[in-house]
């Protein structure tokens, strides 16, 4: 039974639903969105779209982006997704300075905190490193050879993040754990070092992030298909504390939508003093914010913020300098979507105000006319000003996105036959010429 649905959500693409995803520059100098293989950067301090510059022989993205960052610099951008592509951007200019190939759809970048290398993820759970170099990475590079650091043994590794003092690189996956490595001098040659596992989730993690109130200590805080949202200890391997979404959510949601699948956590965006987290909820028209008592080590309930029904949020960003939560909504590789439908909504929250955890009142969300370079940057970002009236779209995305993350990465049960026939057709197994 369990391997006829997850065949027939394969056929029909269900679990390949692509969401939008969202950056902010560090120093809120620009802002990304990704839907499907298009790009799109607006320069928030010049107020107008980015035009990308590719010279990597044309090898632009061909299919869904599953994978966005900047460096903490802000000096760099990646993305990387279903076309086995890895671009590295530089930002100053939008050029695209790098493009590697993998061999495998990827779905997690990251670039370490000194700007020298570019990690990604691919759908075996293998952790790969590229060296950008110490030169500014300025000459255009087309397939620098990756070379593989870590493995996660067969499990897609959902998320990637360097701690902010670039001494380790924590990978979290869908078989429940997250995994903290030292990264090493010369990372060429291994990263073979485990710091420590986060064990505690009871379902897929799907993101993690680290927090920090001080230079000398951070945090790290994930959520997961299990519906709660996690403070590690990660130098030790340590749980602190777990909040339980359901148990919040259940006054706000239909019966029908509280189950165990309906509240994956899809995102989470710490405040840049860590006192605040913003989390996503998959089936949730709005954001939950939680505390965080790092004294303490606590994760409090402190609000939500609830949208218009018809506005799930996919991603969440927010810069170092900025009160101002970004959030996206959007998804792509549905059934009959025309390109022209590759559109998305944005909202946007100044819910990480420093007073915001003493004070009983919601922050209100910022009408269209509100948002900075307003129509410039929503007609930039999203693809169109008359989102909000599309219905039949917006209806299309709502839909899809109830389902998709949790069968996008609940792992999978199959038959001994489907194995076999799966593992004929890995791309790996066949004959190369």
């Amino acid at each position: 039974m369990e391997d006829t649905a997850v065949e027939e959500a394969e056929v029909s693409g269900a679990a390949e639903f692509a969401p939008a995803l969202i950056a902010a520059h560090p120093h809120g100098n620009s802002l990304a969105v990704a839907i499907g293989p298009e790009l799109r950067v607006f320069d928030l301090k010049a107020g107008s779209p980015v035009l990308l510059s590719d010279d990597c022989d044309g090898l632009s993205h061909s299919d869904a982006i599953r994978a966005i960052c900047f460096s903490v610099s802000g000096a760099l951008f990646a993305s990387a997704g279903d076309d086995k592509l890895v671009k590295v951007w530089k930002t100053d200019s939008w050029r695209c300075i790098q493009t590697i190939t993998s061999e495998k759809r990827v779905s997690a970048v990251a670039i370490s905190n000194d700007d020298l290398y570019v990690t990604f993820a691919d759908k075996f759970g293998v952790v790969w490193l590229v060296t950008l170099g110490e030169d500014g990475t300025e000459q255009v590079s087309v397939d620098n050879k990756p070379v593989s650091i870590l493995g996660h043994y067969c499990s897609i590794i959902t998320s990637m993040k360097f701690s902010p003092d670039g001494r380790f690189i924590a990978t979290a996956d869908r078989d429940f754990k997250i995994r903290v490595t030292l990264f090493p001098k010369n990372p060429l040659k291994g990263a073979h070092e485990i710091q420590s596992f986060c064990l505690g989730h009871t379902d897929f993690v799907s993101c993690i992030a680290f927090t920090s109130m001080s230079e000398n200590q951070s945090f790290l805080i994930s959520g997961g298909g299990d519906s709660t949202v996690r403070l590690w200890d990660y130098i030790n391997g340590y749980l602190l504390d777990t909040c339980q979404v359901r148990d919040k959510m259940g006054e706000l949601l239909e019966p029908n939508e509280t189950d165990h699948s309906s509240l994956a956590i899809a995102d989470i965006c710490p405040s840049n003093d860590g006192s605040l987290v913003a989390v996503a909820i998959q089936s949730f028209n709005g954001v939950m914010l939680l505390a965080c008592d790092v004294v303490e080590k606590k994760l409090t309930f402190l609000k939500v913020i609830t949208m218009e029904k018809s506005y799930i949020p996919t991603s969440l960003a927010s810069s170092f300098s900025s009160e101002l939560l970004w959030t996206v909504m959007g998804a792509s590789n549905m059934p009959n979507q025309a390109s022209s439908q590759l559109l998305t909504r944005l909202r946007i929250v100044p819910c990480f105000q420093k007073d915001l955890i003493s004070s009983d009142n919601s922050p209100a969300i910022l009408e269209d006319s509100e948002v900075p370079h307003c129509e410039k940057l929503l007609l930039a970002l999203q693809g169109s000003l008359d989102i909000a009236k599309q219905e039949e779209v917006l209806a299309s995305v709502l839909a899809a996105l109830k389902v998709s993350m949790h069968k996008m990465l609940v792992k999978k049960h199959y038959s001994e036959e489907r194995r076999e026939q799966r593992k004929r057709g890995r791309n790996d197994k066949k004959i190369k010429n």
